[in-house]
């Protein structure tokens, strides 16, 4: 039976920067996926799973030597960012407001995904990383006779690892298996995401308008495209999602601002909107980072970056040579759990201000994103903040 330091459950972004980075750590480390990601081509269409990723974000890729690969496949930077519900009253971000050449990039899951998969080879090849996939895990056991878990998986193999880390996505078998429970509730909207091709450019910006049933916004692609996201009740984008891709784009051209002009659908998806938190995150010789541990309303496109936060402050945790005791996860915990639940908190009370009718509070929350527009070092601050800088 093969034996690891750690063995990471999941190998999707999240996932697998952490093998990643605690292979690089000189760890033996298991990683176990059950889909190797399509290898990319430029010919491909553009996936409809898009990441907005932050500059800490490309900070920690990086150090892990992936983004360069990411990069050299299909990226694409934005500078600008404006939200509003009445035309006249936005709130408009620059890069060029903290000397910036760029706000962030966004880029396709899986895009992301490959570029980390790229750096595996010459950790597999010293022996500190041993990639299972396609495979999933059917079991854990907390033995008495190893420190640590047995794990067994679907081809068969069993392996022993002293900790086990669920990257394993929002309905995690390790979080199951560790016995840690979650607080969770429905927004009762689902999210529609549609790549589209724009008649004009607008690569430099992302946007958000408000509306009653839901914001509708863009996300700028490589080339003439973008990805729209449209949130609305769950009869309604079942009723969008079953449309020819004429049809669709009739009721986006009726239904968008003015400003994206003429669009040609060419892909769709769509899901329901859950806020899932880890009652904790350090258990049972179990670990949880990313959507295993914490989901959150897609608003801001903070979920990957958030994920990516876990991973930054679990490797900062430790050293080369460092053991993985259970007081130094315990500190990770301690570190991220706030920060992820004030995210948390923060994109529920936006969501919940703008999904209000009542006159008075929509003339409130327009006025508050015209003074947001002009208040200097506090748009700013929260610019920085939003940017994990």
């Amino acid at each position: 039976m093969k034996k690891f330091d750690v063995a990471v459950i999941g190998g999707g972004m999240v996932g697998a920067a952490v093998a990643l980075g605690w292979a690089k750590q000189g760890r033996r480390v298991a990683l176990v996926e059950g889909v190797a990601a399509t290898p990319f081509s430029k010919e491909q269409p553009m996936d409809v799973r898009i990441s907005a990723i932050s500059q800490n974000s490309v900070s920690l890729l990086a150090s892990l030597g992936a983004w360069e690969a990411i990069q050299a496949m299909r990226v694409c930077p934005y500078r600008g960012l404006e939200t509003w519900e009445q035309p006249h009253c936005r709130t408009r971000f620059h890069s060029d407001d903290l000397g910036l050449s760029e706000l962030g990039f966004m880029v396709e899951n899986r895009v992301i995904q490959l570029g980390l998969w790229a750096q595996f080879a010459p950790l597999e090849a010293s022996g500190h990383l041993e990639v299972y996939c396609p495979d999933t895990l059917t079991s854990m056991t907390l033995t008495d006779e190893c420190d640590g878990r047995l794990l067994s998986l679907e081809s068969g193999e069993v392996i022993e690892a002293q900790w086990v880390v669920g990257a394993d996505g929002a309905n995690s078998r390790v979080r199951m298996a560790a016995g840690i429970g979650i607080t969770a509730w429905d927004y009762r909207q689902d999210c529609m995401l549609i790549n589209v091709e724009t008649a004009t450019p607008q690569q430099d910006i992302t946007w958000q308008q408000f509306f009653p049933t839901g914001p509708r916004s863009l996300l700028p692609l490589a080339g003439h495209q973008a990805s729209l996201v449209w949130y609305d009740s769950p009869s309604r984008i079942r009723q969008l999602s079953h449309m020819t891709p004429t049809q669709l784009g009739r009721e986006i051209m009726t239904h968008f601002p003015d400003e994206l002009g003429e669009v040609t659908v060419l892909n769709h998806g769509s899901f329901p909107l859950t806020r899932r938190h880890a009652q904790s995150y350090v258990k049972n010789r179990c670990v949880l980072v990313g959507d295993s541990a914490h989901t959150i309303n897609p608003l801001a496109g903070q979920g990957v970056n958030l994920g990516f936060k876990d991973v930054a402050t679990l490797l900062a945790q430790t050293e080369e040579g460092d053991k993985l005791t259970e007081s130094v996860l315990r500190g990770y915990e301690r570190r991220r759990r706030p920060d992820n639940l004030l995210m948390q908190s923060g994109m529920d009370f936006f969501y919940k201000t703008f999904s209000n009718s009542l006159p008075p509070l929509k003339l409130a929350r327009n006025a508050m994103l015209k003074v947001a527009e002009h208040s200097g070092p506090i748009k700013q601050q929260l610019l920085r903040y939003a940017l994990g800088l």
